[in-house]
């Protein structure tokens, strides 16, 4: 059974989902569980986040070859809504100094543990990228994969992000589109049809257009450079990056230097 705590609050904060998502516990590591499709999209993640980092930062004056072992050795990296650490754990793995936060304090003491026995270190802290922001951190890399779609008012929490950065630093970002298509197959087909994520996960009226999210980091001293799709291959059972984001896309930003 979940713990009760006290829960960080910030505007930028939906208590209804961080209680959702507070009571996953271990579940957050069953890839065939109700957050298997995070283990299943999560590569796809982790190679634009890599190969887009390492075209864009150098090492030692050379540029960084996303085939090291380790290629993102060096950089400061936080993870924005981290759950249960999915994805803070491949980003550590490649070499990144990773700190992670979440506004719901079982998903941190899963992160916590399930690192401590993969040999990890990874700063897991129960905050909010608003007190990140407020203590004066800044980030070579700031990522928030699907967690846009789940928090109030967007524009801000982009802008809140968006000051993490370090100047001549990453924004990456994963969302949902807000189109007829992403009702169809996000909600209605992954909630109620394929039973892949727990129902009621989703609102489509969060759900964020592209263009939007482009304006909105342009407002906050970002620019787009790069945005791409992910699409599942039904007969692969599997994700990869696509250019139709008319359902999941990410979209990558830097800020001058």
């Amino acid at each position: 059974m979940p713990q009760h705590h006290d829960r960080p609050h910030s505007a930028s904060v939906d208590p209804k989902d961080v209680e959702r998502f507070d009571r996953l516990g271990e579940l957050w590591w069953d890839a065939t569980g109700k957050m298997g499709i995070l283990h299943e999209i999560n590569p796809v993640r982790v190679h634009y986040i890599r190969d887009l980092a390492c075209r864009h930062f150098r090492a030692d004056g050379a540029a960084r070859d996303r085939h090291d072992a380790r290629p993102l050795e060096g950089l400061r990296l936080v993870d924005i809504g981290c759950g249960g650490g999915i994805l803070s754990e491949s980003l550590a793995e490649l070499g990144a100094k990773v700190t992670a936060v979440d506004p719901a304090p079982n998903n941190i003491e899963v992160a916590r543990r399930h690192a401590e026995r993969s040999g990890l270190d990874i700063a897991y802290r129960n905050c909010t990228a608003e007190a990140l922001a407020a203590e004066g951190a800044r980030f070579d890399i700031v990522v928030a994969m699907e967690v846009l779609e789940h928090v109030e008012g967007q524009s801000d929490f982009v802008a809140t992000l968006a000051s993490l950065v370090e100047p001549g630093g990453m924004l990456f970002l994963a969302t949902i589109d807000r189109t007829l298509k992403s009702y169809a197959l996000a909600i209605l087909g992954a909630e109620y049809v394929l039973g892949w994520v727990p129902r009621g996960t989703h609102d489509h009226d969060k759900f964020v257009r592209p263009d939007e999210l482009s304006a909105w980091l342009r407002r906050a001293g970002l620019r787009e450079i790069d945005r791409s799709g992910m699409s599942f291959q039904p007969l692969t059972r599997s994700w990869r990056k696509s250019h139709d984001t008319d359902v999941n896309y990410m979209m990558a930003a830097k800020k001058s230097g």
